[in-house]
């Protein structure tokens, strides 16, 4: 069941947020280890890395996430896991490429316009952004 589902604006606020708090520092330590800024295999593995298993032992937060409220979601109510994560993240990241970033552009009005707030990785992955907190009290605190 949907219940509070987070829009785009604070969505993209909780994107903008990881980017700067996590991803510039992982670009900058990865650049002292190898010595390259673009495209660094590194940086782009441990990024991705924090964008499977961070949602999942933090009850659906990452660090923008947490700084704006919202948390992601399954559907049908179950704890969130990595193969949910996988989907969301991989493999909907695989359809964004395959589509030339038509599917972003999608996802981006889908996210504005639906009632339930969905983008097309939420589907694939039965997942939702809401402004609910958790039933669990094992939330770690920031």
């Amino acid at each position: 069941m949907i219940r509070q589902p987070a829009g785009f604006w604070r969505r993209l606020a909780a994107n903008f947020l990881d980017a700067i708090i996590i991803g510039i520092p992982l670009s900058v330590i990865s650049y002292f280890i190898t010595g390259d800024l673009e495209g660094d295999p590194l940086t782009n593995t441990l990024n991705v890395l924090y964008a499977l298993i961070i949602p999942v032992v933090w009850s659906g937060y990452t660090v923008g996430k947490k700084i704006m409220g919202i948390r992601i979601a399954k559907v049908n109510g179950e704890k969130l896991g990595i193969g949910a994560m996988l989907l969301r993240t991989l493999v909907a990241g695989l359809i964004y490429v395959l589509t030339l970033g038509i599917g972003i552009i999608i996802s981006a009005f889908m996210v504005g316009l639906r009632d339930d707030k969905r983008a097309i990785h939420d589907f694939i992955a039965g997942t939702y952004v809401t402004h609910d907190t958790p039933q669990s009290s094992k939330i770690v605190s920031l």
